[in-house]
């Protein structure tokens, strides 16, 4: 095995439920995590592996989001339909923006400071101005949104729809779908994007990663994994993608060169959730039971 475990830090406890999407700061280590189970988000420091602080009410806190430049975190809400604006650094709330019904997928367009949040109620992607809380732009998808991101390289936003299985392709300004692209696999859920390859992978709850080449705009990989998986993470230094599995509580990493699973991980049953800090070469796995996160690093 190559990816170890170092430590744990324990975060706040809750009676049910657990945690959802979280990220990280690369530079200053700064993470934050949906703490669903306890509407929260909580703020620790990953290089030192420190708890810093609670930010409450964030009914059925879902997806976060690390705007890297601007030093600004992003929460969705699903309970309130809002997503709170935080500095990055302090964790202190700056505004708070409506958007939708049930925002969960997030993605941030960092060429026009634009985020795109999409609602797993009424189906529609929301591109909104964090600054001042204006909607840019609403329009509906064909089926539900999981998670999304923005590529600098294509300069679209791309977006997972669950059923049918297939890639959208959305216009920043306007955000309306320029191209769907079938995948082979059904259930699209995890996604994560190589910008120098041009390529986007997806984990799909059918039991499968699969590669989509977001120019030519169609499938060009796939290899099998355990079924249900959910966030999907890419160490772009290794060429290697971890894909979160909670039952029965695992982390598999696939070689993406050569689309074969590499290893598996334990981790805790529930573990549904990760996330990657790329400059220090450690994954985050938030688990649910203990209420702990867990720090593995690639050696």
């Amino acid at each position: 095995m190559v990816l170890k475990l170092i430590h744990t830090l324990d975060l706040p406890s809750h009676q049910s439920g657990g945690f959802d999407h979280g990220d990280i700061f690369e530079k200053s280590g700064f993470s934050f995590v949906a703490h669903t189970g306890n509407g929260t988000v909580e703020m620790y420091e990953g290089w030192e592996e420190v708890h810093l602080k609670t930010i409450a009410s964030v009914p059925e806190a879902s997806g976060v989001l690390c705007a890297q430049a601007e030093k600004l975190a992003f929460a969705a809400s699903r309970g309130t339909g809002k997503i709170l604006v935080l500095d990055g650094v302090t964790g202190a709330t700056i505004r708070v923006v409506q958007a939708g019904s049930k925002p969960n997928g997030l993605a941030w367009d960092s060429r026009r400071h634009r985020l795109l949040a999409a609602d797993v109620g009424d189906f529609h992607i929301r591109v909104v101005d964090t600054g001042d809380g204006r909607l840019i732009a609403d329009e509906a998808l064909p089926g539900r949104p999981r998670w999304c991101k923005y590529s600098s390289g294509l300069d679209r936003f791309v977006v997972n729809v669950h059923d049918p299985s297939e890639v959208a392709i959305v216009d920043p300004e306007t955000a309306i779908v320029e191209a769907l692209i079938p995948l082979s696999a059904s259930g699209a859920h995890g996604l994560d994007i190589d910008e120098e390859s041009g390529l986007a992978y997806v984990a799909c709850d059918g039991g499968a990663v699969v590669s989509v080449d977001l120019e030519k705009r169609r499938e060009v990989g796939k290899v099998g994994i355990l079924p249900n998986p959910d966030v999907a993470w890419l160490n772009l230094k290794r060429g290697l993608l971890y894909c979160a599995n909670s039952k029965p509580g695992v982390v598999q990493v696939v070689d993406v060169k050569g689309m074969r699973i590499k290893e598996e991980v334990p981790t805790e049953e529930g573990c549904h959730t990760v996330a990657f800090h790329q400059e220090a070469q450690k994954l985050h796995a938030y688990l649910p039971r203990s209420c702990r996160v867990a720090f593995y690093r690639e050696s």
